[in-house]
């Protein structure tokens, strides 16, 4: 069974624009850092965003498909393709942050993880306000 929070839309939402909203200024620190040419420093700081990205975001979007789309599915059959949906946009974050890993750790950062990082945010972004559209439903 999901928590509370998880189905109050506006809590839901408080807790992605939070997070989202702390990936945004980490890739805003790394921007400078990348316009500095400090490298070595934007390693350290890409390497906190994936810890960001594993620890607040795919965390919650493990809970949401472990509890939330499960119980959305049981209630509300027909958000079945909705929730399909939903479930791959986690798989496309995950890989991203996996392809980023790798990246950091073979090749150190570079402007590729940056947009990486960017891309996240996107995808993120769409994936937050495909969820809420279902969620005042519920």
């Amino acid at each position: 069974m999901s928590g509370k929070g998880l189905k109050h839309v506006d809590s839901h939402s408080a807790i992605h624009e939070a997070a989202l909203e702390e990936a945004r200024e980490l890739n805003g620190i790394l921007g400078k850092l990348v316009n500095n040419n400090q490298t070595d420093k934007a390693l350290e700081i890409a390497y906190i965003a994936v810890e960001h990205w594993e620890t607040r975001i795919l965390r919650h979007a493990d809970a949401e498909e472990e509890g939330l789309y499960k119980e959305l599915v049981e209630e509300s059959p027909e958000l079945k393709n909705d929730v399909v949906a939903l479930t791959r946009d986690h798989d496309i974050l995950r890989f991203l942050v996996k392809e980023i890993k790798q990246s950091l750790e073979t090749e150190g950062f570079n402007q590729g993880v940056l947009e990486m990082l960017h891309t996240l945010v996107h995808v993120d972004a769409f994936d937050n306000q495909e969820e809420e559209r279902i969620l005042p439903h519920h």
